[in-house]
């Protein structure tokens, strides 16, 4: 199988979620201390900053829907299929969930649903163009 422009961007979208966890937890260092985060978790520890607690929210949501879109990037790809949509549906994909996660984190949540909705609409671009509905 030959790396592909979607299985590139599907590459940079899984660094991209494999790494959304260290601003919350630089955060939590910070608020909390380097032993205190080290330690198992505990209702009497200083709360992680507002911010910070949102982004670990988005960085799981980013999970969740990676978890959707990877297999279908995969399967597009073990069937050959490339097309400017499925190409232009990874660029997408990639731009919403960074947005998503940057606006999760920033508390805008109306900004927040619109990116949510422009991955989810990327991902079904996937599903379209293997099930032949869309070219």
């Amino acid at each position: 199988m030959k790396l592909t422009s979607e299985l590139y961007y599907l590459t940079l979208i899984s660094l991209m979620t494999a790494v959304m966890w260290m601003p919350y937890t630089v955060a939590r260092i910070l608020t909390r201390g380097l032993r205190l985060s080290l330690a198992n978790p505990d209702p009497s520890h200083p709360p992680d900053p507002a911010w910070a607690q949102r982004a670990q929210r988005a960085h799981a949501n980013a999970i969740e829907n990676l978890a959707v879109f990877a297999p279908l990037v995969l399967i597009a790809a073990a069937m050959g299929i490339s097309t400017p949509s499925t190409v232009f549906a990874a660029k997408l994909y990639l731009f919403a969930r960074l947005v998503h996660y940057c606006v999760y984190a920033a508390g805008i949540p109306a900004a927040r649903t619109l990116a949510f909705v422009t991955g989810s609409g990327a991902t079904l671009v996937f599903a379209f163009v293997i099930l032949g509905f869309i070219a």
